[in-house]
């Protein structure tokens, strides 16, 4: 078997996938965020040094699935927000490599989540995909010919931080993002500002459904804003296939509309028809996506 690591800001899944990337067993534990890059990779072999105790299959490699921008081809992250203390420059593969003998493999947790949806999930089988999750930020991954694209530096597919969506300031020092509209933060922020009141972005999608006109506006400012970034994506790179994930994606039903309305009033100029699909697999897609990279690494097993 393989296991498929995600590393996140508040907790840490790990999943050990069969060759047709099946989840025979999964733990989730807490992220030691806090405690530097030794603890947060310590942490995950922990994890998977308990499921290959419940069986007695053989580990062949380990994916993982990190917040931040990473080098993939070094195994290293290369830049991690402040919540992260000592990340930011970590040796991942190589911690990994080194305490289970088995070859480790890094990808960027977006790129995963997509490489995920891509094997096994709501885009299977499809060769040109944007992939992008709206939790507490928002990110992007795109899927070209079949294979992830990570560009020359590492950052293809970062659409949560293109600009031209108004001027307010975005977490990574820009202005005006996709993020500063349709990340969880950004929900909750502009129902405070409408309403005066702090909610997160899960209290502001249940005032929604009980009817909340704030937050019904709110919701739909952010699918719009998804939508305006979808057209961009597909007027650039003719890509027309999207799946969405993340906390806010699974409020599906909240943002759907508004996307749908604003895809039908400016439809690409390529004329062919955008397909915007809800992620599949859950809490489950980056697991699965690094569990892929390592089945694609290793030639099939």
């Amino acid at each position: 078997m393989v296991a498929g690591v995600d590393i996140g800001g508040t907790t840490t899944q790990v999943a050990l996938c069969e060759e047709d990337l099946t989840v025979v067993d999964r733990v989730e534990v807490p992220t030691p965020a806090a405690e530097g890059g030794a603890a947060m990779v310590g942490a995950a072999l922990d994890a998977v040094r308990l499921l290959l105790g419940r069986t007695s299959a053989r580990l062949l490699g380990v994916g993982i699935g990190a917040a931040g921008v990473v080098d993939a081809r070094a195994g290293r992250v290369l830049v991690a927000s402040d919540s992260f203390r000592g990340w930011a420059g970590f040796a991942v593969t190589a911690a990994v490599e080194e305490a289970l003998g088995v070859p480790a493999f890094l990808d960027n947790d977006v790129n995963a989540f997509l490489c995920g949806e891509a094997a096994a999930g709501a885009v299977a089988g499809e060769p040109h995909v944007l992939g992008m999750t709206l939790g507490t930020g928002v990110g992007g991954a795109l899927w070209l010919d079949g294979v992830l694209y990570d560009g020359p530096h590492g950052a293809a597919g970062e659409i949560g931080h293109v600009p031209g969506f108004g001027d307010r300031p975005c977490t990574c020092g820009g202005r005006g993002h996709l993020e500063t509209e349709a990340s969880g933060r950004a929900i909750a922020a502009r129902y405070g500002e409408r309403t005066g009141l702090s909610l997160s972005a899960r209290e502001v999608a249940e005032a929604a459904g009980a009817s909340d006109p704030d937050a019904i506006a709110v919701y739909e400012a952010a699918g719009a804003a998804v939508a305006r970034a979808i057209l961009v994506t597909a007027g650039l790179l003719d890509v027309t296939t999207f799946v969405i994930g993340g906390g806010v994606g699974r409020s599906w039903a909240l943002v759907e509309p508004s996307i749908e309305r604003t895809l039908s009033a400016e439809p690409p100029v390529s004329g062919h028809p955008v397909r915007v699909l809800p992620a599949l697999l859950g809490e489950d897609a980056v697991t699965i996506g690094a569990a892929a990279r390592v089945r694609a690494e290793l030639g099939g097993f």
